[in-house]
């Protein structure tokens, strides 16, 4: 295998990193197979990230954060309150093989041992609901939501999606089409809009 340059910058280190952790498993990565995903010495990734975990905690930051960076942008080309909100409920469910959820529900499970990791996913988590506050926020100040608690909204429908999420990627009982149906009704319920309005 020819090697990299070794001047390989810490965003491609973080991006072989998720890839590694979702072909691998959280608590099967190691700074190893990173290296040799990219070509690299271990060194190199040590220069970046001083342990592993620093490593791991960095990468699920860096997926949290791209991920956040799209939403915004989709937000930002799109006036309408609705359609915001269903980009904000698209984004946060189960996309094509669902690579992001399988690596949320493998964090959830090592952050179970693991305070620092348990900080960093209440920090991304928070990060989430945020996004999702702020556009329930903006639609209820433009008159198309009836709201009476945004953050409270927010956060049950974080919660909502985050189990039926588990229930699709995970346990496979429940497909695409019925969460995103249920979520509708339950962000209707929430926001006093007709379901069909979020079809």
């Amino acid at each position: 295998m020819v090697r990299r340059n070794v001047e390989v910058r810490r965003e491609e280190i973080l991006e072989a990193t998720l890839a590694e952790v979702v072909g691998r498993g959280l608590a099967n990565v190691r700074v190893g197979d990173v290296a040799d995903s990219l070509g690299i010495s271990r060194a190199l990734v040590f220069y970046h990230f001083a342990t592993k975990e620093t490593l791991l905690q960095a990468a699920l930051e860096h997926a949290v954060a791209r991920d956040l960076e799209r939403l915004d942008r989709t937000l930002a080309r799109d006036p309408d309150a609705v359609q915001r909100l269903r980009h904000v409920l698209r984004a946060y469910g189960p996309q094509g093989a669902a690579p992001g959820w399988r690596l949320w529900v493998d964090a959830w499970s090592a952050a179970l041992r693991d305070d620092t990791l348990r900080a960093t996913l209440r920090e991304l988590d928070r990060r989430w609901s945020q996004a999702l506050e702020a556009v329930i926020r903006s639609g209820v100040e433009e008159g198309d939501f009836a709201c009476a608690d945004p953050a409270a909204s927010a956060r049950r429908l974080a919660a909502l999606l985050d189990g039926l999420a588990v229930q699709v990627t995970v346990h496979r009982r429940l497909t695409r089409a019925q969460m995103a149906r249920w979520v509708r009704e339950a962000a209707a319920a929430e926001l006093g809009v007709d379901p069909d309005v979020l079809a």
